[in-house]
Parts: structure tokens; sequence; C-alpha cells
């Protein structure tokens, strides 16, 4: 569940919704339902402004401050917020309705494969409402924990937000919203007579929606007769124009041909296109204060578009916006391209990536066995596959990810290596360069502070899974006669890989996860290494709690034991702390039947045989190259699901 409040700039008003699993159902309630009549000769003029193929440029002059809308839609991953915002672009005649409509605004392949929203999108919808033309800016906004960052982007550009809670479908038998809405009005302080039932996927009640929008959701305060002030808060790349910078107008007026300098660069562009999302892009006259669009300026290098910039008009320079805070890393793994010679190419889609994703932080890096690459910080594991998969299906671009890992900190002991470090408390993201235990006074581990949401039925397993990750209870509350919310104190590293999974599978789907920094805490962490044949394997190098050193090993070298191709010689796999060996997996020879030949005769020739094959074996084990295929660095790390 996602609470706004707090986030960026963002002060407006949640209206929440609430949406079921199938069925989405949201929690707004207008004070006036217009008639029959009304409503349709809404909808005949909402298509006479929304029309996918309109030629002409639209007006926006035409929608005073006071007619505009900024909203985004907020909820937990999978409870329907790109399936009402299909139904919110159907009503509005943005898009024609269909029964392929389905993730209209998830324009991502890996968003459509995977049924999530991963990358916040825009819509610029026109709604007429007791006799006015309205302009709604809608931000479908992301689910998942790990892409919080595009959230709290976008609620700098809303006074508003859908909070879709998912109730289960309204219309089955074992439906209950009533006990949805005493747990909202319990744990959000939502008044329960504010909560509109909705189901998004039959359409029911949904223009209810967009009439609580207007008549609850403040507009923006703006000034369009200042000089103008932009927010830039997200952007894409072309590679034909060049960088497409949406942004929020606070103040003044933008169009084609005005001159526009950025705050963060100090570069002066020439804006060659602006229009509207609707939802594809719409070319207008202008964009007024008040208004989200899109700002094309002839920015060609991806370092131009900073997320947080403000763009003002060339000779009316004006106090750059707070921008956002920056985004956090909370996994990091090493990027490394197959084959050395698409370095560059890879490079290049690096790049091009980030702008589109800014909370992804990079690091230059190299390693013997991969070569030249990349140490890349991402928001969670999810992040980190989503942009890997991206990497392959936008850019045709195939990597090498190492095993991920979390932030560490070390307290250097002597004055002499502070000296050299520059600082007394250093922080790792590649293990391969945590500090040995004579130089440090004591290691610290990355914590957060964990919100689990669960049916009562399952607390007891939930509450076995983690302890068995070393949490820590804070706080435990019942919401209602059958819901509990845990909070926990949980080390990062033993949450950030499978614990979402773990938790899904023991509540059968129930349980929800969120969480949020803590800080850091004293541990007693140790480098945990991975042998093949004695030959250490840098990528696998692993930092673990020294309580959990021998079954992590044992669970690793397991996982690279069915994941390693059987070569004609044994492979021995070992997990070790300093020089002892804690776990060890072998893979067996493939082996010839030298005896195949030997019908009989002295027992001699048999051993000569073996012996010579024994040999052979030995000098190929010596000289023999092992490789790790570049899918078992994930599989290794992910441990068995816990009982």
């Amino acid at each position: 569940m996602w609470t706004p409040v707090g986030r960026g700039r963002w002060h407006g008003r949640a209206l929440t919704v609430w949406a079921t699993a199938a069925a989405h159902r949201g929690v707004l309630e207008p004070r006036r339902t217009p008639s029959r009549g009304a409503a349709a000769k809404s909808r005949t003029l909402d298509r006479l402004y929304s029309s996918a193929d309109r030629k002409e440029k639209i007006d926006m002059s035409r929608f005073s401050v006071e007619n505009i809308r900024n909203f985004s839609i907020i909820a937990h991953v999978d409870h329907g917020k790109s399936t009402l915002a299909d139904r919110l672009l159907e009503l509005t005649g943005t898009i024609d309705k269909t029964k392929n409509n389905k993730q209209v605004l998830d324009k991502l392949q890996v968003e459509r494969e995977r049924g999530i929203t991963v990358k916040a999108q825009t819509a610029s919808l026109f709604y007429n409402y007791e006799g006015k033309q309205y302009l709604l800016n809608l931000i479908d906004t992301p689910g998942h924990v790990d892409f919080s960052y595009e959230v709290s982007r976008s609620l700098s550009a809303c006074q508003g937000v859908l909070l879709v809670v998912d109730a289960n479908e309204i219309d089955l038998k074992n439906a209950d919203p009533a006990r949805v809405e005493k747990q909202i009005e319990k744990v959000f302080d939502i008044p329960s007579d504010e909560c509109i039932k909705i189901s998004a996927k039959l359409g029911t009640n949904v223009e209810r929606v967009l009439q609580a929008v207007i008549e609850r959701i403040p507009p923006p305060k703006v000034h369009r007769k200042n000089p103008l002030k932009a927010l830039v808060f997200d952007s894409t790349f072309d590679q034909y124009r060049g960088v497409i910078a949406n942004v929020a107008l606070f103040d003044g007026v933008v169009s084609k041909g005005d001159k526009i300098i950025s705050a963060h660069t100090k570069k002066t562009y020439e804006v060659n296109e602006v229009g509207v999302l609707n939802p594809n892009e719409q070319p207008t006259h202008k964009l007024y204060a008040g208004q989200v669009g899109y700002l094309i300026a002839g920015m060609k290098d991806v370092t131009e578009a900073q997320i947080g910039d403000t763009l003002y008009l060339h000779k009316q320079p004006v106090e750059p916006l707070p921008g956002f805070k920056s985004a956090k890393p909370m996994v990091f793994a090493g990027m490394y391209p197959v084959d050395q010679s698409e370095y560059n190419n890879l490079k290049s889609a690096v790049e091009k990536l980030t702008i589109n994703d800014s909370s992804v932080t990079v690091h230059r890096d190299s390693s013997l066995a991969l070569g030249a690459g990349w140490r890349l910080g991402f928001l969670g594991l999810l992040h980190m596959e989503v942009f890997n998969q991206r990497l392959e299906q936008e850019y045709n671009a195939s990597v090498i990810l190492t095993t991920p890992t979390v932030p560490y900190k070390a307290v250097l002991s002597s004055a002499k290596l502070i000296k050299e470090y520059r600082e007394k408390e250093i922080t790792i993201i590649n293990p391969a360069q945590f500090p040995d235990k004579s130089k440090v006074t004591e290691y610290l581990e990355p914590v957060i502070l964990g919100t689990i949401i669960t049916p009562d039925e399952y607390t007891g397993k939930v509450m076995m899974l983690c302890q068995a990750r070393r949490a820590v209870q804070k706080n435990m509350m019942y919401i209602d006669q059958n819901r509990v919310m845990l909070k926990y104190l949980f080390p990062l590293n033993e949450i950030v890989v499978d614990f979402y999974d773990s938790l899904k599978s023991l509540s059968s789907g129930y349980a929800s996860f969120d969480y949020e920094d803590a800080g850091y805490q004293t541990a007693e962490l140790v480098k945990m290494d991975i042998l093949l044949n004695g030959n250490l394997v840098e990528e696998l190098v692993t930092i673990v709690h020294k309580d959990k050193a021998h079954s992590v090993g044992k669970a690793m070298c397991e996982r690279l034991k069915d994941s390693l191709p059987r070569q004609l010689f044994e492979i021995a796999i070992q997990a070790a702390i300093g020089s002892k060996i804690i776990a060890r997996e072998t893979v067996k020879a493939y082996r010839k039947n030298v005896l195949a030949k030997c019908y009989g005769g002295d027992i001699t020739r048999k051993m000569k045989l073996l012996k010579r094959q024994a040999e052979g074996k030995k000098k190929l084990r010596k000289i023999g190259n092992i490789e790790v295929p570049k899918d078992a660095f994930i599989k290794v790390l992910r441990t068995q699901p816990d009982k």
C-alpha cells in the first residue's frame, strides 16, 4: 500500500480508490451525479477533443487553471491501476472502446510480458462535467516497491491521487467491501463514506471516479503571467529527435520557438515542439501553467535532461524548483558485455536507458575474468531484472550480471588506513573489495523497516519466516478480526533476493510487503569465496552473516553444481572463508569405459588402463577451463524456499 504523504513536494489530497484483483474498485464518492442526457453529451464532447487522429493542434488556452486537475493512481502491485487507467481513457473518449484495451499505458514490452507497470506514463484526458470542459492529467504509476522513485517523481506534478485498494471482486459472493472500508478507515484514517466501490474490469461505477476527481482534487496553484518555470519530472530518448522531456508547468507559458535555459546545465535550447500525451504525443500551440505535457528542444546528450531540472525562458531567470532527492540504491551488481568487442555499444545502451530510468547509478568496473564493465546500483532485485530485460529487448544487448549485493560499511581501525581511504567509514559495493577483519573495528549492514499485512491464519508462518531472516519484531497490530499488520526490522541482504517470493508462497499470495530505509546496524560479516578446482571465482564472492555462512555456502555450491555443465574431468565446488572450507559439492566427470575392450586376461592390464585414465583426468583438471554460464550468477544466490 502506498502512502504518498510527505514524498517530494507533493501536498495534494489522497482520494482512496479501491480496486479488485480482477475487477478493480475505486474509493471516491462524488457529491453530484449528472443526468443521463448530460452524460451522453459529455461523451460526445470528449470524443471531439480526444480523437487519436486529430490533425489540428489543440488550443490549450481554452482550459483555465480552475478547470485543470492533475492526479496520479497509487496502489500496490497487481491491484488494478492499469485496468482503471484503461477505463478512464475509454470513458473520456481518449481511446476507442475495444476488447484489446489492456495495459494501454504500459508501452514497454517488459511491462506487458510481466503484467506490471515499471515506468510511470502520462495521459491528458478531456472530460465534460456539468457543462464545463475539464483537462485531467493522469499519471499511471508502478506499484512494486522497487519502483517507488517513479512514484515520488510523478507526485511532484500532481495535486491529488487515487488510492486503489484491492477489496476482491465487488460482485462476488465472498466479497466483503464493508470489512475493507473499516480497514482503510483504521489504517489510513480515510472515512468509509468517501469510498466508491467500482469494478474497473466491468466498468461499474468508474465514471463516478472522474466526477470525484473534479470535485475533490484542487486545481494547481500557478500563475500564468509569471515567467516560465517548468519542472522536468521524467524523460525518454528518441534516436531521431533526441530527449523528450515530460514537464509540469508551475508558472508561465512555453511555445515552439522559445529559447529556454536549463537551471542545471545552464545550456540554452530552442523549443522545437510542445504538446500533450493523449496518450500518444499530440502537438499543441502552447503549454500553460498548471498543465502537464512534453517538450522537445534538441537535447542530444543523454546527460542534458536531468530529472528534477528547472527550465526557464532566456533572459528571464527564476528560482529553481527544489528538484528530487536522489534515489538510494539498495542492490548492486556488476554488468559486463558477453563479448568485449560490444563494450562501446553496451555503454551507449546503458547511457540511453539510464536517462529513462534515472534511479540507476553507474560506476566503471573491471574484472579479470569478464573484462571491462560497470557496477550498477538498483532499487531492488526486480528493478535489476527489468533493467537487464529492457537492455536485451530494446537495445539487443546481451550482458553478464554478477551476484547482487547490498552496500555494506566498514569502520577502519588505524589512522594510516583512514588517511589512505580519506574517511573513517567506507562503503563497500563490490564484495571483492571487502576489507579484512584486521583492518576494521566493526562492520555495518543496511537495515530496513518492513511492513507486512497478512490474514491472521498465516501469522505464525510469517513470523517464522521473519525470524529465519534475522528480523526483529517492532510492532504487531490487528487491523480487524481477520487481518494483521506486522512491523519488523530486517537486514537488507536477507530480504532483497527471495523474501517476497517466499512470503507470497506461504501466504497463498494474500500477504503484502513494503519497506523503507532504516539506516545501518553493527553485524558480524564475513567474505565467502567460491572456488572451482581451487581457483577463485571473483564474480561469485559474497558477503554473508557469520551465523548463516555454512547454510548459504552449501546452498550456493548445490545450485552451482546444477548450473555447471559436466566436463571430462571432475569439478570441485567449494565455499571458503579465508583458508577454511565450509561447504563442498562435486560435479562428476564424463567417464569413458576403458575396460570395454578387456574380455579377460591378467588383472594388471585392467589396472594399467585405469591408472592411465586417472592420470589423464588429473592433467585435464589442472589445465581445463571451467566456464560459468551467465544465467548461473542469479541462480546461485537464490536460496531454497523457506519451509
